[in-house]
C-alpha cells in the first residue's frame, strides 16, 4: 500500500518558492497570494514532520530535506506536465510541441527563468521540458526534441552547437566570505568546508577542486575533503546557506551572482578554465525542422546577450 502523499497544491507551492527562494515570486507564478503560498508551504512542513526553509530576514533558503526534495519535485511536475499534455495532444498536433531534455540543475537555474521570452516569441509552440540527467540517446525511444548538455561535445552523429565556454569557480555566501575564518586568498580554502559535485558523467578531467586547486598553485589542503553532492543545485544550496565553498559552472550561478545571493571569494584567472561547455544537441536530420530552427536560434541570442 502505498504512502499517504501530501496535497498537491502544497507540493506546487513549495516547488515554486524553492526555484524562485521567494513566496513573492511564487505566488505570482501560481496566481495566488504570498500568504497563500506561505500556508501552503506550513501545511506540508507540518504533514512532512520538519522545515523545509529556513526563513530569514529578507530572504529564504532551503533546509537540508528542502534541497534534496526541490530538483526531484521539479522533475516531477515537468513529467505531470508532460503526461497531461499526450493526453490532450493529437498525432496532428505534434508538429506543435517542443520538448527539451536537460539537467533539472541546469533546467531549474538557467533555462525555466528565461523560457517566457522563448514562449513570448513563439507562442506557436507547446513546451515540455525534461528534466532528467540521463542522457537521451535519439534513437527513438524518447519523445525528446533537443538536449541541453554539458560536457566536451563529443555526441557521434549528433549535432552539437557550442553555448557557453564555461568556466569553473569557487562561491560562497557573502556572510561566509565576509566573516572569520578569512578568504582573501585560494589558500585560506584550507579553513573552510569545500563542497563538492559528484558528476555522474565519466570524464577524468570534469572540473573539480583537486584540478582547480593544483591549478591555483595550492598546496597543503586535502582536496577531497569536504561534503559531497551528487546534484549540482544541492552544492549550490550549501553554499547559499554558508556551509562552505563550493566549485561551480558560471551558467547555474549566474543569477544568484547578478543577485548578490553568491560571491566569488577570488578574482577571475586562468584557474577557472575548463574544456567542457554547455551544448545543445540534436539529430542533424531535424536542425531544418521550424520548431528546432526557432528554439536553436533563440537559445543562441540568450547566451549572446548574456556574453557567453
Amino acid at each position: 500500500m502505498m504512502s499517504p502523499l501530501p496535497p498537491l497544491t502544497g507540493l506546487r507551492a513549495f516547488e515554486a518558492a524553492a526555484r524562485h527562494l521567494s513566496f513573492k515570486a511564487a505566488a505570482e507564478e501560481l496566481h495566488v497570494t504570498p500568504a497563500a503560498i506561505s500556508q501552503q508551504v506550513r501545511a506540508l512542513e507540518e504533514f512532512v514532520g520538519q522545515p523545509l526553509f529556513r526563513r530569514l530576514t529578507r530572504a529564504l533558503a532551503l533546509t537540508e530535506a528542502g534541497a534534496a526534495a526541490a530538483p526531484v519535485l521539479t522533475e516531477g511536475f515537468a513529467r505531470l506536465a508532460e503526461a497531461a499534455a499526450r493526453m490532450r495532444s493529437r498525432p496532428a498536433a505534434r508538429d506543435r510541441v517542443l520538448t527539451i531534455s536537460a539537467a533539472p540543475s541546469f533546467a531549474s537555474k538557467w533555462l525555466l527563468p528565461r523560457l517566457e521570452r522563448f514562449r513570448a516569441r513563439h507562442p506557436e509552440y507547446e513546451i515540455r521540458i525534461d528534466a532528467s540527467d540521463s542522457l537521451t540517446r535519439f534513437d527513438g525511444t524518447e519523445d525528446v526534441d533537443l538536449a541541453l548538455r554539458y560536457g566536451r561535445g563529443h555526441y557521434g552523429r549528433l549535432r552539437a552547437d557550442r553555448l557557453t565556454g564555461e568556466t569553473a569557480f569557487p562561491v560562497c555566501s557573502p556572510a561566509l566570505a565576509s566573516g572569520t575564518p578569512p578568504l582573501r586568498t585560494p589558500d585560506d580554502l584550507c579553513r573552510h568546508t569545500l563542497l563538492h559535485i559528484a558528476w555522474t558523467m565519466q570524464e577524468p578531467d570534469a572540473p573539480s577542486w583537486p584540478m582547480w586547486l593544483r591549478a591555483a598553485g595550492v598546496t597543503g589542503i586535502d582536496s577531497e575533503a569536504g561534503l559531497r553532492f551528487s546534484i549540482d543545485s544541492m552544492a549550490v544550496q550549501a553554499a547559499l546557506e554558508g556551509h562552505g565553498v563550493a566549485l561551480v559552472t558560471r551558467s547555474l550561478v549566474a543569477d544568484d551572482l547578478a543577485a548578490g545571493r553568491l560571491v566569488r571569494p577570488f578574482p577571475p584567472g586562468e584557474r577557472d578554465r575548463t574544456s567542457f561547455a554547455y551544448f545543445l544537441v540534436y539529430p542533424p536530420e531535424t536542425a531544418e525542422q521550424p520548431k528546432i530552427a526557432a528554439f536553436r536560434a533563440w537559445v543562441l541570442d540568450e547566451v549572446a546577450a548574456a556574453g557567453g
